[in-house]
């Protein structure tokens, strides 16, 4: 997925994708250089890191 549609998958922002997925886990793949690089995950890996931030006792 491309950061739009992970975004749209994670109900966030497109900046929040750009500057927190990778921080808390979520690794980007990059394809390409300088400013035509295109940042994309792994549907399987944001699926299974969506399921880990699941919170138990709701």
């Amino acid at each position: 997925m491309d950061v739009k549609q992970t975004a749209e998958y994670l109900n966030m922002s497109v900046p929040w994708v750009y500057r927190e997925a990778p921080r808390l886990g979520l690794i980007p793949y990059k394809f390409g250089r300088g400013r035509n690089a295109k940042i994309q995950f792994r549907v399987s890996e944001v699926q299974s890191w969506l399921k880990q931030q699941k919170v138990s006792g709701w």
